[in-house]
């Protein structure tokens, strides 16, 4: 869904550009698809392009949202360099409680005064490996 979001941000999102992005088999995108289609969050027909619905739209804003601010943790509050911090931010994005990651959003909002300055890394989407 995360990746979706980010293809959409380049234009109309086809399931060869999902499938190559994401590192997978187009019958892997599919199946993955196919999931994201019956929670309602996507569109797709057969040889179509690939559409979030609004309630996919909401969805992958809170995730990206998710990512960043995981992301920003890793780098400016415990100085983690820009690249580990995106890495890992795509693994624990899926794993965190909502009490963990509002204790860390708290933290990124008022980084301590000794902590390293902030960094700004670009956004991605995460990647399977």
């Amino acid at each position: 869904m995360e990746m979706v979001s980010f293809l959409d941000d380049e234009g109309p999102v086809r399931v060869t550009d999902l499938a190559s992005r994401m590192g997978v088999s187009k019958p892997s995108a599919l199946a993955a698809l196919r999931s994201l289609e019956s929670q309602g969050l996507l569109l797709h027909e057969k040889y179509r392009l690939i559409t979030l619905t609004d309630d996919g739209r909401r969805r992958a804003a809170q995730i990206r949202e998710r990512h960043a601010m995981l992301a920003a943790f890793l780098r400016d509050v415990l100085g983690v360099s820009p690249k580990a911090a995106e890495d890992d931010a795509c693994k624990m994005e899926h794993c965190l409680s909502s009490e963990t990651l509002d204790r860390m959003r708290a933290m990124v909002a008022s980084p301590r005064p000794d902590g390293p300055p902030p960094d700004s890394a670009p956004e991605r989407a995460c990647e399977i490996a």
